[in-house]
């Protein structure tokens, strides 16, 4: 009872960081495309609403990133605490990517400074420019290092596990482990569209409240483009995620979408309510074929069904939940997005003409799409973590092995609530108050960017 207890007060404890770190950690990734991207239209167009959202940008940026790594640490600091089965184990494997996120961190910082502290001090703006290039590198390079450690966990390599010792370590084999290529393309593309549609509903909250300033147009017209681009490229990121899911980690694929019998021309599982002890569904939207034609391309193709596995080695079947979650909330960004630029590309050829794309109902789908694109992502996470149970190191390692055995984890968890808490209100007024304080309409009236 007492190893039960323990192992779920350490998975929410861990969790509970993860959860929290997610949400700064795919902003960080995102943002600094996003700047960069703008102060490259603003030279290119000689436009000063594109630099001042540069700018503008780049300072919500430093505070994320500063809340970032607080939150990062203490998951660093949770995997050897709370999991030190696991990093006893995997830490002499796979600490290459984990030093290697920590230069690329070093690498952005660095960058980061000199970006934020050299505006206007170059003849040619366009050498500023050039700094926000190795802070994208950094951002993506941190992102890409760490997934290949999750991805690890679900796919292991590069050693040899004899009698509980590990022998021929390849860290290089372990780092570039099977499930790396999609789930790091799967969490780029997630992270620039999750930041896109932040963005985006900040600027829809703004011209819902009828500020309609050109800055907030062009902020809306930008970041919604982006959305639709990355809106597209994270749905075939997904693709990719899920076809590899069904080779490689077909219980976790069953599991999501609740497929219980092995068999070809499979069914697509949408919502519903099911009954664990009989594993029958009531609800549900079942799409035939759709399941085998999604996972191998074909609608003949055979899926593996939770029968081929122990009952014990199944991932909890509320991941489902997660699973349609996640997928339903990306649709929904993708039709938005598409119908915002479906709309801008009508109106500026004249061909539409009494439905506006800044009217109220499109603005609120926008701003509703910020939030949703943030639960989206954490969705994700919760099936990609959950869905790996009870694995911590998939078929060498499971989770309740490698829980630390010390006392007092009730009690961690209630603090690092309160924090977290305390970090989540602090942001947020910190925020509200920097770009409440000086609104763009000022900043472009005291003509404060210079071309």
């Amino acid at each position: 009872m007492f190893a039960f207890d323990q192992v779920i007060a350490a998975r929410l404890l861990t969790s509970l960081t993860l959860g929290f770190h997610i949400i700064f950690a795919t902003m960080g990734v995102g943002i600094p495309l996003c700047i960069s991207l703008a102060e490259f239209v603003g030279l290119w167009k000689k436009d000063v609403h594109y630099l001042l959202l540069a700018r503008r940008w780049a300072r919500g940026y430093v505070i994320t990133v500063a809340v970032g790594v607080v939150t990062g640490t203490c998951i660093a600091l949770q995997l050897v605490f709370l999991w030190p089965g696991f990093m006893q184990l995997a830490g002499k494997v796979i600490g290459l990517p984990l030093f290697l996120e920590t230069f690329a961190f070093f690498f952005e910082a660095i960058f980061l400074g000199m970006y934020l502290y050299t505006w206007d001090r170059f003849q040619n703006p366009w050498l500023h420019w050039v700094l926000s290039v190795p802070i994208i590198m950094g951002a993506v390079g941190s992102a890409c290092f760490i997934t290949s450690v999750n991805a690890f966990m679900n796919t292991p390599q590069g050693f040899r596990l004899e009698n509980g010792v590990i022998t021929a370590i390849d860290p290089w084999q372990a780092m570039f482990n099977p499930a790396a290529p999609s789930k790091v393309a799967h969490v780029l593309s997630s992270a620039f569209l999750t930041v896109s549609f932040v963005l985006a509903a900040i600027a829809a909250y703004h011209l819902y409240r009828k500020k309609q300033h050109e800055y907030y147009q062009k902020a809306l017209g930008f970041t919604m483009l982006l959305a639709l681009v990355f809106s597209v490229l994270n749905t075939v990121m997904g693709d990719w995620s899920g076809k590899f899911l069904a080779e490689s980690q077909p219980e976790k694929l069953a599991a999501g979408e609740w497929h219980f019998h092995t068999g070809a021309r499979a069914k697509l599982i949408v919502g519903g309510i099911l009954h664990e002890d009989t594993l029958e569904t009531e609800y549900a939207l079942g799409i035939p074929l759709l399941l085998s034609i999604l996972a191998k391309g074909t609608p003949d193709a055979k899926i593996i069904g939770l029968d081929q596995f122990p009952r014990e080695l199944w991932p909890p079947l509320y991941v489902h939940y997660f699973f349609d979650l996640m997928v339903g909330l990306g649709a929904y960004l993708f039709v938005v997005s598409f119908l915002f630029v479906g709309l801008s590309f009508l109106q500026k050829r004249g061909k539409l003409t009494r439905f506006s794309r800044y009217n109220r109902p499109v603005l609120a789908a926008i701003m509703a799409g910020g939030p949703f694109a943030v639960l989206a992502t954490e969705c994700g996470w919760i099936f990609a973590e959950v869905g790996r149970q009870p694995w911590i190191l998939r078929g060498v390692l499971r989770t309740g092995e490698a829980v630390t055995p010390a006392a007092y984890l009730p009690e961690m968890l209630v603090l690092f609530v309160l924090l977290y808490v305390f970090l989540a209100v602090l942001v947020t007024s910190v925020l509200v108050r920097l770009f409440r304080k000086t609104p763009p309409e000022v900043e472009l009236e005291a003509r404060k960017i210079i071309l």
